[in-house]
């Protein structure tokens, strides 16, 4: 325990540290390749700036008048979320695009998100398609995640997504998806707790050594796939939040002056389950603290000081009483129980590559490397 605290190390700059990462390094002036790199990257992503002004601008005339005579202009996926919020909100009210937006209701919603996304769209005039996944085979694939002991849970919640995306993307014959991800809160991403949610076989290989029910019923999609109708459709997903200045802070002020928006508190908690992985799932097994991404995604950004960061992190990750009740909520849904759930977080640590993994995602992600 000693010789941790003496080895321990966090970057200068963000709040990155070697506590559960392997992969981080140091330089010489005592910041990390994490933020050297998003600092980097930005100069290619982000553009807060009358060049990104220009672009988005070409985008929208290009999206409108490719989709004047067809009923929307473009879809996207609506978690109820801050970044999918507002882009809706920007697409629809300040854009005027016709948007078709699709939501995946897995059980999960938080009251709020709910009523976020009843309002949003109500007034902003967009029209939401609700889809609920088969509730059996969605908690019994869920269940076999965790006892697979992976770190990414949420591969089911983003696969069942972007596949029922893709599929009212081909009845509706709309090529343009707005995605909601973004640079200014997600340039910072602790590698090694995500994994390729489009991997099928994987998938289907912790299904098959974990499961009881048969994922039939659950639409999924494959990179294949998607390589696919991007070729002979034209499907294109572009990240218009990365062409202007996006600012959590003005972002919930201008959604709840809107609609009443009410902000739940921290990234990706407008979910039960993805509140449960990433302020329980991931610091209790892999000792992995995601707000240190996402907080040092926003010093990147100029939205916080290293310093307030750092205080914040100091704040406990949850109220005790509040998650032990989310938690027997959700271990009810998918039948394991409390013991059962505290022996899979204190075993071994394993990771998605050590199940079967797809031949055509290793070869993606050899040519990615290469390029």
């Amino acid at each position: 325990m000693e010789d941790e605290k003496m080895n321990y190390k966090r970057c200068l700059r963000c709040v990155m540290d070697n506590e559960s990462d392997e992969t981080i390094y140091f330089n010489n002036d005592g910041t990390c390749n994490y933020c050297s790199e998003a600092i980097e990257n930005g100069r290619n992503i982000y553009f807060p700036n009358q060049k990104g002004e220009a672009t988005l601008i070409s985008l929208l005339v290009r999206i409108k008048e490719e989709n004047i005579k067809k009923e929307f202009d473009c879809l996207m996926g609506l978690s109820g979320g801050l970044d999918s919020s507002y882009l809706a909100y920007l697409g629809a009210t300040k854009w005027r695009l016709r948007i078709l937006a699709v939501h995946i209701d897995d059980g999960y919603d938080t009251e709020i998100s709910k009523q976020n996304i009843k309002k949003l769209c109500e007034k902003a005039n967009i029209k939401l398609i609700v889809i609920k996944p088969d509730s059996e085979q969605f908690n019994d694939l869920t269940r076999s995640y965790i006892l697979a002991g992976v770190p990414n849970l949420a591969v089911p919640q983003d696969n069942i997504l972007w596949a029922e995306i893709y599929r009212f993307a081909k009845k509706y014959k709309i090529r343009n998806i707005l995605s909601g991800g973004n640079y200014a809160l997600e340039c910072i991403l602790q590698k090694g707790n995500t994994y390729n949610c489009f991997d099928v076989v994987n998938v289907k290989d912790i299904q098959k050594k974990y499961g009881k029910k048969p994922i039939n019923k659950l639409p999924l999609l494959s990179n294949f796939r998607i390589d696919i109708d991007k070729y002979i459709l034209k499907i294109e997903t572009t990240r218009p939040l990365n062409l202007i200045e996006y600012n959590r802070a003005k972002a919930i002020k201008d959604l709840n002056d809107y609609c009443d928006f009410i902000y739940y508190g921290n990234k990706h908690l407008e979910n039960t389950l993805t509140k449960f992985i990433q302020l329980y799932w991931f610091p209790k097994k892999f000792k992995v603290d995601k707000r240190k991404s996402h907080y040092s995604s926003m010093i990147i950004s100029s939205q916080m000081t290293r310093e307030e960061a750092i205080e914040l992190l100091k704040e406990p990750l949850y109220e005790k009483e509040t998650m032990q009740k989310e938690i027997e909520s959700i271990l009810k849904c998918i039948d394991i129980s409390r013991v059962e759930l505290e022996d899979i977080i204190s075993s071994p640590q394993k990771q998605h590559s050590e199940y079967k993994t797809s031949k055509y995602v290793k070869i993606k992600a050899i040519i990615s490397k290469m390029i």
